[in-house]
């Protein structure tokens, strides 16, 4: 798990790179023939993390419900997220990722419920799998971004 989590940290400020540098109107805007926007990517990263790590382990997400409803799979930007939600999930980049390496250093995940990705369809049976998950969710997520990002500047 090592590698995991010195992957992911570095992913994620690559990600909080990408929030410092574009605007809350191209986080936001929605280039044509895409169907959602860069902070609903980032935002979804982080959610996704924290379901598929804490919720089927049978413990608390440290995200909100709402941002959790907002971000979760299967949902669309619904309007524009504001300054103040784009720092919230800025924030929840780092502090989601240290509180789960700590937690999985600590023994926190002793139970999961088995969980099918639509993604690939391979069941994640334990909190080491569903890492491994995580990593490659977000490594998809990064390269839409990146595909946003070009989209967004021509």
């Amino acid at each position: 798990m090592d590698f995991i989590f010195e992957v992911l940290p570095n992913t994620r400020a690559a990600l909080k790179k990408i929030i410092e540098s574009y605007t809350l109107e191209d986080l936001n805007k929605i280039p044509e023939g895409f169907n959602n926007n860069i902070i609903w990517n980032i935002g979804h990263i982080v959610v996704t993390e924290q379901l598929l790590i804490y919720k089927l382990s049978g413990l608390q997400p440290m995200v909100s419900d709402d941002i959790i409803n907002k971000y979760r799979k299967d949902s669309k930007p619904n309007g524009n997220a504001s300054q103040t939600e784009v720092n919230e999930i800025k924030d929840l980049l780092f502090a989601t990722i240290e509180k789960t390496k700590n937690d999985y250093a600590n023994n926190a995940f002793k139970g999961y419920k088995e969980y099918t990705v639509s993604t690939t369809g391979n069941t994640l049976k334990n909190v080491d799998e569903a890492l491994s998950f995580v990593l490659f969710h977000e490594g998809i997520h990064m390269g839409y971004i990146l595909a946003l990002k070009r989209a967004i500047k021509n």
